[in-house]
């Protein structure tokens, strides 16, 4: 579905993470609309916030641009862009190569997919 706008999708999450202060090192958007971020943020940052910010920011964002995603993802009575749900792990830095070879790694299993 959001395949005609991944680079508005990276051009938003970027602009989010800019505009509430944390940075997004890795990212990666998957052919089923799945997306892997490599986030760094400050202790002060909770995560729900960042996730809150990214989500309904990008959906609100998204909508406007693309409208066309509105005959998808938009109904009446439950208008959500992103599924409620998310998967956080925090790392440390010994850590932090490993999970971004694997963000990396995502495109090449999808572009090997092709």
């Amino acid at each position: 579905m959001l395949k005609g706008h991944v680079e508005t999708v990276k051009r938003t999450l970027y602009e989010i993470a800019s505009k509430y202060g944390f940075t997004i090192a890795h990212m990666e958007i998957g052919k089923d609309d799945h997306i892997h971020l490599l986030v760094s943020a400050l202790p002060e940052l909770s995560v729900t916030n960042i996730m809150r910010w990214l989500k309904e920011i990008s959906a609100w964002q998204l909508f406007r641009e693309c409208p066309e995603l509105q005959t998808s993802y938009w109904k009446k009575q439950d208008r959500h862009l992103w599924s409620p749900s998310y998967y956080v792990e925090s790392i440390g830095t010994v850590n932090e190569q490993a999970v971004a070879r694997y963000i990396d790694d995502q495109r090449r299993k999808v572009v090997n997919l092709k």
